[in-house]
C-alpha cells in the first residue's frame, strides 16, 4: 500500500470493517510516516498519529492538546450542521479543564473499585442470564447481535436506573449514533438525519432529568440530574454513559469470542488455565480496540517526531495502530491470552482515561468466565461482519454454532 493511500484509509469508514486493510495502512504509517498529514474526502485536514509513544506523549499533555473544538473525526457537512443548529454534545470526551474535572467528579464514585466490588454480584447474575439465553437459541445464534449487544447494555442502563422497557430504544439510538457511517445502522444518508439521532437522545434524557430532579432515586441518573449542571450538559452526560458504557464493551465481547475462535490454541489455553482470564480480557480489549480515534487540537507549535505541528492543527490519535505498535508489543499481531505486560491504550491515558474501564473489564471477565465454563464447542456458522465507522465499533454480526452445558 502506498503511503498516501495509507493516510486516506483512516478516513474511510469501510476500512474499519476490514481488519487486514486497516492494519496494513497503519503498519505503513508507523514505518514510513508516523506523524502523517492527511487531507481528502469530506474532512478537514489533520495529523495522523500512529505510534504508541507519540499517542502517549499527546495524552500526557492534555493542557497543550485539547479535546475542543474538534474532539472526534467528523465530516465537514456534519460539523457545519451542528454549528448551524447549535445541537451538540458536551461530554467528557468533548471538553477540557476546568469543566472536565467537574464533569468527571460527578460520576467518579460510581466507577471506583469499591463501587465495582458492590456491582460484582449483579454483573455475575447478568452474565449467567445471558449465557443461559444462549441455550434458548438451540445451538446457533448471532453472538454479536443476540448476546454481546444486550448484556453490557443491561448492566449500564441498570446502573443509570432506566426502565427495562426503554432498553430497546437505547440500543437502537446508540447503534444509530455510532453507526452513522454504516449503511445498515444509520438513520439516513444526510447530516440532518444523523443529527436527528442526537436530538432524540437529548430529548429522552431531558425528560429523564426533569423526572429525577422532581423525584430523586438512588441511582446514577439521579446523581447526574442533581449535580448542578445545565440541562444540555446533564443530557450530554447521560448520552456518554449510556452509549460508551455499553457499545465499546459489546464490541470487545463479540470480538473477544471471535479471536478465541480464530485462535483455538488460545481458547484451549484459557480453558485449561482460568487464572489467565484478567490478562485475556486485556488482550481482547487490545485486539478489538473499540474506540478507533479521538482528536486533539494543538494550543502551540509543537515538535513531534521531527514534525512541526502548528498551533490550531488537529491530530488524530489512532488507537488501533498504537495497540499494534512493534516497538511496544512483542509480536503484536499474535493474539495471546497471557500477554504480560499489556500496555494497550484502548482506554486512553492520563486525564481522559476511560471512567468506566474497571466496569468494562469486570463485565468481559464475568461473561467469559461463565461462558467458557459451559461451552464445549464453538464454530462459525456464517461470515462475521463489522460496523463501518471511524469512531466506535466492532462486530455487528457473529453467527456461531455451539454446544454447551
Amino acid at each position: 500500500m502506498r503511503l498516501q493511500d495509507a493516510g486516506i484509509t483512516l478516513i474511510d469508514p469501510t476500512a474499519y470493517a476490514d481488519d487486514a486493510r486497516l492494519h496494513e495502512a497503519c503498519t505503513v504509517l508507523r514505518r514510513e510516516s508516523p506523524v502523517h498529514w492527511v487531507e481528502g474526502g469530506n474532512y478537514r485536514p489533520f495529523w495522523a498519529v500512529t505510534r504508541h509513544a507519540d499517542v502517549l506523549e499527546i495524552e500526557r499533555q492534555h493542557q497543550l492538546f485539547l479535546n475542543a473544538p474538534r474532539p472526534l473525526l467528523a465530516a465537514i457537512s456534519t460539523e457545519e450542521q451542528m454549528i448551524a443548529t447549535g445541537v451538540r454534545l458536551r461530554t467528557l470526551v468533548h471538553i477540557d479543564d476546568p469543566d472536565h474535572q467537574v464533569f468527571r467528579a460527578i460520576g467518579a464514585d460510581w466507577f471506583k473499585p469499591a463501587a465495582m466490588r458492590r456491582m460484582q454480584a449483579r454483573i455475575d447474575v447478568l452474565a449467567k442470564r445471558y449465557v443461559d439465553r444462549m441455550m434458548d437459541f438451540s445451538g446457533e445464534c448471532d453472538f454479536a447481535a443476540d448476546i454481546a449487544a444486550h448484556y453490557p447494555l443491561y448492566v449500564i442502563l441498570s446502573l443509570l436506573g432506566l426502565p427495562e422497557s426503554d432498553f430497546p430504544r437505547m440500543l437502537t439510538l446508540t447503534q444509530e449514533l455510532f453507526g452513522g457511517a454504516d449503511p445498515h445502522r444509520r438513520r439516513g444518508d444526510t447530516a440532518e438525519a444523523q443529527l436527528s439521532v442526537l436530538v432524540d437522545f437529548l430529548a429522552y434524557f431531558q425528560d429523564l432529568t426533569a423526572s429525577r430532579r422532581a423525584h430523586p432515586t438512588d441511582d446514577l441518573a439521579s446523581a447526574i440530574a442533581n449535580a448542578g449542571l445545565n440541562d444540555l450538559d446533564t443530557a450530554s452526560y447521560y448520552v456518554i454513559i449510556a452509549t460508551a458504557g455499553h457499545d465499546t464493551t459489546s464490541s470487545t465481547i463479540a470480538g473477544g469470542l471471535h479471536a478465541l475462535m480464530e485462535h483455538p490454541d488460545q481458547l484451549a489455553r484459557l480453558r485449561e488455565n482460568p487464572s489467565l482470564m484478567p490478562a485475556a480480557v486485556d488482550e481482547m480489549i487490545r485486539w478489538v480496540t473499540p474506540v478507533k480515534e479521538f482528536m486533539r487540537t494543538a494550543t502551540t507549535d509543537y515538535e513531534l517526531r521531527g514534525v512541526t505541528v502548528r498551533q490550531g492543527d488537529s491530530l488524530l490519535l489512532c488507537y488501533p495502530s498504537a495497540n499494534r505498535d512493534e516497538d511496544v508489543f512483542d509480536d503484536p499481531f499474535r493474539f495471546d491470552v497471557g500477554r504480560t505486560p499489556n500496555r494497550h491504550l484502548a482506554f486512553g491515558f492520563g486525564a481522559h482515561y476511560c471512567l468506566g474501564a474497571a466496569m468494562a473489564r469486570m463485565e468481559v471477565r464475568a461473561l467469559f468466565t461463565e461462558l467458557l465454563s459451559r461451552l464445549t464447542s464453538v464454530e462459525a456458522a456464517g461470515d462475521p461482519q463489522w460496523v463501518a465507522t471511524t469512531f466506535v465499533g466492532g462486530l455487528k454480526h457473529l453467527p456461531i454454532r455451539y454446544e454447551m452445558t
